[in-house]
């Protein structure tokens, strides 16, 4: 383990350790912003042309910051990067950021510049060495030179019809890689859970009987839908996305609609532990009508009658048959 102790601070840099350290991490935004046009060119060639331009952007200046070493210090440049600088701001390793949406990618291009701007510019401010003081100004100054770059490249590439519908595709994409199975399986545990749930709170009137059977429903119902979903389709033709991460979706939503319900008969009392769970299913119900009609363009009364009145049935004959 690497502790910040093992690390030099940043105000006992050299000038060129500061030199060499800029021109490391320009080398490596250039390496972002290109894994960025990579991952968006196939459904957004036009902002990935941004991140291109963007690219090229970083490898000017870091040509700039080679040239500016090479005749202060010579062409030997010192081997120091981020992770070696005690305080240094960080970048987020390329398997955190490669699935996130457009808009978060946007917003990630955008935080790299702000970081790397603010940082020189309080170094900037706290050092005393005149020409230590002027280089990273002038970094800042580049720095800040960037985002008004990234401005202008949208401008050329994104005008906004295309910038709509590339937002337009994105969600399209988070609704049918995320919100139709999500939706789906909290239906599916939400509503399919009912019946045995409250059958067996009625039939026993044993809270802690009704939680086992509730917890083992719900869990055996997301795997179920897990598999199910991810299994169904590959993505490939249809443009649903990742199988994984729609069984993933599907799973996790389908225990949870199922564990609503049943988590309050860990209550001790029959009654107070039912009402609750009652209150739990009647947010639930509205919770997915509210959702149909915000992602999937679900008239909100119509999914209110689907849904809620559906669900109502269903609890009404769990009801039912533990009471007979």
């Amino acid at each position: 383990m690497r502790f910040s102790i093992q690390r030099k601070r940043f105000r006992d840099l050299s000038e060129q350790e500061v030199l060499a350290l800029a021109i490391s991490s320009e080398e490596d935004d250039a390496r972002i912003y290109r894994g960025y046009a990579d991952r968006l060119r196939g459904d957004y060639p036009a902002s990935a042309a941004v991140f291109d331009g963007m690219a090229t952007e970083e490898d000017d200046h870091r040509a700039r910051l080679i040239d500016l070493h090479r005749s202060r210090f010579g062409d030997t440049i010192p081997l120091i990067r981020r992770e070696h600088v005690s305080g240094y701001y960080a970048r987020r390793p390329v398997w955190l950021v490669e699935n996130l949406s457009l808009d978060r990618i946007r917003s990630e291009a955008e935080a790299m510049e702000r970081d790397a701007e603010r940082f020189y510019a309080a170094a900037a401010a706290r050092t005393t060495d005149a020409a230590t003081r002027k280089l990273l100004g002038d970094l800042a100054a580049a720095e800040a030179g960037h985002e008004a770059k990234a401005e202008t490249l949208n401008d050329q590439h994104l005008d906004p019809d295309t910038r709509s519908a590339e937002d337009d595709k994105d969600r399209r994409q988070f609704i049918l890689t995320y919100v139709q199975p999500g939706l789906a399986g909290l239906m599916d545990g939400s509503v399919s859970t009912l019946a045995p749930i409250f059958a067996v709170a009625f039939a026993t009137q044993d809270t802690w009987t009704t939680f086992l059977v509730g917890l083992a429903a719900s869990v055996g119902a997301g795997i179920s839908m897990g598999f199910t979903e991810a299994a169904s389709d590959d993505g490939e033709l249809s443009g649903r996305g990742s199988p994984v991460k729609r069984g993933f979706a599907s799973g996790i939503m389908t225990t949870v609609g199922g564990l609503g319900h049943a988590l309050p008969y860990l209550i001790p009392d029959f009654w107070t532990a039912t009402i609750t769970a009652i209150l739990v299913v009647f947010v639930e119900l509205w919770a997915i009508a509210w959702i149909q009609n915000k992602y999937m363009d679900t008239p909100f009364w119509r999914a209110t009658l689907q849904v809620v009145v559906g669900g109502a049935l269903v609890f009404a004959a769990g009801v039912l048959i533990g009471s007979g």
